[in-house]
């Protein structure tokens, strides 16, 4: 049994003392949840603040991204030993955001990954069509790509812990969402592609959905089989709305 994960990524939201504001705010209406997983995902700024006011909770951290070395003459780079040691359990690699902004590819994803187990990190990974793509009926094909080159060198121990983050690029941001049936198919894909890469590991491999995750289509997402959490962005930041999500709208 898959344990549903839901990750907040905040994106360039959030100083410190708003962070505080939110994490004050967030830990007693999730106090009594345990049946599913909880991450936010600040950026760098925030992060030392958040793992702080976050000990012994039921709520974890992870970073937005990271570098694949672990020190030298890398300006403006973070790497996962750093992430680490601020309290970070989690990390998201090769968001939308990161491949069509700044040069993210199927191979530096890869080195993020390895660079993230290595460290520690449980990497959620993105993968995902553009609208363009989707209207080529090139999904399968783009999603293969980006699953196979991002998984290359992993081994048997770490299979079974990556995240997997199904987020079709057309609908980030946009308002609008895949269907419940849409996302579930592309979850099924990937769950495929996974167990031709990983065999058996794959059963244990939680696939998040991404992509306009609201309070209010929350709950018709999340009763789809292949479906195992979301992540999340504008919607996770603010706590009332963070809480309706993670209880899945409950």
């Amino acid at each position: 049994m898959r344990k549903p994960i839901m990750a907040g990524n905040w994106k360039l939201n959030k100083t410190p003392n708003e962070t505080i504001v939110f994490v004050e705010e967030i830990k007693p209406l999730l106090a009594g949840v345990d049946d599913v997983e909880i991450v936010i995902c600040p950026p760098f700024t925030s992060i030392n603040v958040a793992t702080y006011l976050t000990k012994n909770t039921n709520i974890k951290v992870g970073a937005q991204n990271l570098y694949w070395e672990k020190s030298g003459a890398f300006t403006g780079e973070v790497s996962g030993e750093m992430l680490k040691e601020l309290g970070c359990d989690y990390v998201i690699i090769g968001h939308s955001e990161r491949r069509q902004y700044f040069g993210e590819t199927d191979r530096t994803v890869n080195k993020k990954i390895l660079s993230a187990f290595a460290a520690g990190l449980i990497p959620i990974v993105c993968v995902g069509e553009t609208l363009q793509e989707r209207a080529a009926g090139r999904i399968e094909q783009v999603i293969s790509t980006q699953i196979r080159e991002g998984l290359k060198g992993l081994n048997a121990r770490e299979h079974g812990k990556i995240i997997i983050a199904y987020e079709p690029v057309w609908a980030i941001g946009t308002g609008q969402t895949a269907t419940p049936e849409q996302a579930n198919a592309a979850h099924m894909l990937i769950r495929k592609l996974l167990t031709e890469i990983l065999g058996e590991a794959a059963q244990a491999v939680r696939i998040q959905y991404g992509g306009s995750v609201k309070p209010d289509n929350v709950k018709e997402l999340l009763a789809q089989p292949d479906i195992d959490g979301a992540l999340i962005g504008g919607a996770a930041l603010k706590a009332d709305s963070f809480e309706k999500l993670v209880k899945f709208g409950r």
